[in-house]
């Protein structure tokens, strides 16, 4: 390895600790941020996501970058007891908090991992979710997401992205922007408004739909 490749994995490294002790830090605060963002305080958004699904009983479904696990509690009453909700995230803060929640519940999984080395075989989920955190992923970290979960799709099934849309209020709009704009300015925009056209270089078909509160939208890839 020559001393430039040396010095840029390392950069890369720094990158990705820096994020995960954002991440730590931002874990105190992340259930209330997305809760005014989406204003979704009571949890609403999250059983509209899991409604859409059609999950069935004994389904397998994993929530990518789950944070705090808002979403896995919703997940598991449509997969019932003898089915399998993973929830994983690269942020071990986001993840202890994700553990208070789930600490009643058997058959839900936390894993540490990163989401562009998914540690599972193929085909073997009826369904994946990310909620408010696909933004992100950044790069070639998203790029190899998407085929990590084309990857361990069965066949027929879909991927599930809920997203912020641009919010009304001016002081969430701007954290939204802050939030947007630190992956840089050419690539958020590009995600911003091409989620779609980025979904259809990984999978058969896709469309996308409004939430009920009209902030958040869900865009939803199909394996075939």
């Amino acid at each position: 390895m020559n001393l430039k490749k040396g010095l840029n994995l390392i950069f890369i490294n720094m990158k990705k600790s820096l994020r995960i002790i954002y991440y730590n830090i931002f874990s105190h605060f992340y259930d209330l941020f997305i809760a005014l963002h989406s204003t979704d305080k009571q949890g609403k958004l999250r059983n509209y996501l899991a409604e859409k699904i059609g999950l069935k009983k004994g389904n397998r479904v994993l929530d990518l970058c789950t944070g705090t696990g808002s979403l896995l509690l919703s997940l598991e009453k449509h997969v019932g007891k003898n089915g399998i909700v993973v929830g994983l995230d690269f942020s071990r803060g986001m993840l202890n908090v994700a553990k208070s929640k789930m600490s009643p519940y058997k058959n839900i999984y936390l894993i540490e991992a990163d989401a562009s080395m998914l540690p599972f075989k193929e085909g073997v989920f009826d369904a994946v979710t990310c909620s408010h955190a696909f933004y992100e992923l950044k790069g070639e970290t998203q790029k190899k997401a998407l085929k990590e979960i084309v990857y361990i799709l069965k066949k027929g099934k879909s991927f599930f992205m809920m997203e912020h849309d641009v919010p009304n209020n001016l002081l969430i709009r701007i954290l939204f922007y802050i939030r947007i704009f630190s992956m840089g300015s050419k690539k958020a925009l590009n995600i911003l408004k091409k989620e779609e056209k980025i979904f259809k270089n990984y999978f058969s078909f896709v469309h996308k739909i409004k939430t009920e509160t009209g902030r958040s939208k869900i865009i939803i890839g199909t394996k075939v």
